[in-house]
């Protein structure tokens, strides 16, 4: 066992308290009512980097700010980019939590806060890594940089502006601040107990909000129903119409640019051993379904998907009341794969949904956001140091999966930095990362902080 691997073992109990301490701060981005938390945990970050030794800047923004902190330059040795997020979800319904959403409570070996998986508790171990290293070691082997934000949770605008050159760091144009070989995100999840993961591919997303209008007010069933189109009526017939009962979206041209899953890919997500009964049971239910052809791992991972997120209309109080609403909407989006253009996916939905349109509706439709998929070559030499490294950290060789989520910012550092992205997460799918009840296992956080340092010796190692 080497120095550092023993004083980051020796460091344990510190390095909880560091995480306590971040959890304890209550820093909702979608809220303006948690503004002074959000306000504090950038202030947390910044005292932790100085602390370090690095430099650091804190970047106003005109929403939230901007954390961003960087080691000394190493010639021959490459630049790390570690992007991370100070911001949490609101902790609503808090009825349901079991302990209070910001004290910090350990049950079972897992700490349960709001934002420990995501991503305070995964971000904060690329954070210790680098200070027990510079405390123990000396100097860091190779640059590092760290991009923390404080909305991904809610849109990421003040990113949006330092990323499309709007803002600076450390007086220098952000894309030379930022300039880097690689980048690394700790956001995401293991395969499963025990197994860690390297995700190579995350689902794009297209996100739409529809608006029927119908009559000029809410008419009486009785009397106008038959007459007048009802746009409930209307928008749960568009809705269903998006899926088949194959599970095939039916919008036409949208599977035109899918990118087929390999024979190799299909072999490989087959070896994992997927439990699917214990999938149903962890999230209570006694079937799945999706598109006809594909198991579950492959719908998850690397097939398109149109899900309801919200809808709305008439009357929802007690009781009853025998209306014909004027208006009718809904939230949906399509998680997309490789090659998908988010785009030529709208203009194809619009046409669509405009072709259906009955007599007597008006439609709206608003494209709130999207972002394409992103593959990370397995080829690579950083994903090679990086499995090297969490073998390290875990005991155990990692394996390698899609995720069916999005991260916007890891596409947005392939087109404007020219930077694959390493995600590298070192949480589990049950950890209700939205939900009440967050947590995360310690374990996985001392983890996660060896696999770190391990990684920044093995990248300094491959120059040599």
């Amino acid at each position: 066992m080497s120095d550092l691997e023993r004083e980051l073992d020796s460091r344990r109990d510190a390095h909880r308290e560091a995480l306590f301490d971040l959890l304890r701060i209550p820093s909702v981005s979608a809220d303006s009512a948690y503004r002074a938390g959000i306000d504090r945990a950038a202030d947390w970050l910044v005292d932790r980097f100085r602390g370090m030794g690095l430099t650091v800047d804190r970047i106003a923004t005109s929403t939230h700010p901007i954390v961003y902190a960087e080691s000394a330059p190493v010639a021959g040795a490459p630049t790390v980019l570690i992007y991370g997020h100070y911001d949490v979800q609101p902790p609503d319904p808090l009825d349901l939590w079991q302990s209070p959403p910001f004290e910090p409570t350990v049950r079972d070996g897992k700490v349960y806060a709001r934002g420990s998986t995501d991503d305070k508790g995964q971000l904060l171990t690329h954070v210790l890594s680098a200070e027990t290293w510079l405390a123990t070691e000396g100097p860091l082997p190779i640059q590092l940089k760290f991009l923390i934000e404080g909305e991904e949770e809610c849109g990421s605008e003040g990113l949006g502006e330092l990323l499309d050159g709007k803002l600076s760091i450390l007086g220098k144009p952000a894309m030379e601040g930022l300039k880097c070989d690689v980048a690394v995100i700790s956001d995401t999840c293991q395969f499963a107990p025990g197994q860690p993961a390297i995700t190579y591919g995350l689902k794009g997303i297209a996100y739409f909000q529809v608006d029927l209008v119908g009559p000029s007010i809410d008419l009486h069933s009785g009397s106008f129903g038959g007459a007048v189109t009802n746009p409930a009526n209307t928008l749960a017939r568009l809705l269903a119409s998006l899926v088949g009962e194959d599970g095939r979206i039916r919008i036409p041209g949208f599977y035109d640019d899918v990118r087929p899953l390999t024979d190799d890919e299909r072999r490989a997500y087959a070896s994992l051993g997927f439990d699917e009964n214990a999938f149903r049971a962890g999230i209570g239910v006694d079937g799945v379904t999706g598109e006809v052809g594909y198991t579950t791992l492959e719908r998850k991972w690397a097939r398109p998907t149109c899900d309801i997120n919200g809808l709305w209309s008439g009357y929802q109080g007690e009781g009853a009341k025998t209306v014909l609403p004027s208006k009718a909407g809904a939230k949906f989006s399509f998680r997309l794969v490789p090659d998908q253009d988010p785009p030529k996916i709208a203009a194809a939905l619009r046409q669509y949904l405009e072709a259906q349109l009955p007599p007597g509706i008006r439609m709206k439709l608003t494209e709130m956001h999207h972002a394409p998929a992103v593959i990370v070559p397995l080829d690579s030499p950083y994903v090679a140091a990086a499995a090297d490294a969490i073998e390290q950290g875990f005991g155990r060789r990692p394996v390698f999966i899609r995720e069916g989520g999005s991260i916007p910012v890891v596409t947005s550092f392939a087109r404007k930095l020219g930077v694959d992205t390493l995600l590298l997460g070192w949480g589990q799918n049950d950890d209700a990362a939205h939900s009440p009840n967050e947590k995360f296992a310690l374990e996985d956080f001392y983890r996660g902080i060896r696999a770190s340092a391990a990684l920044w010796r093995r990248l300094a190692a491959d120059r040599a």
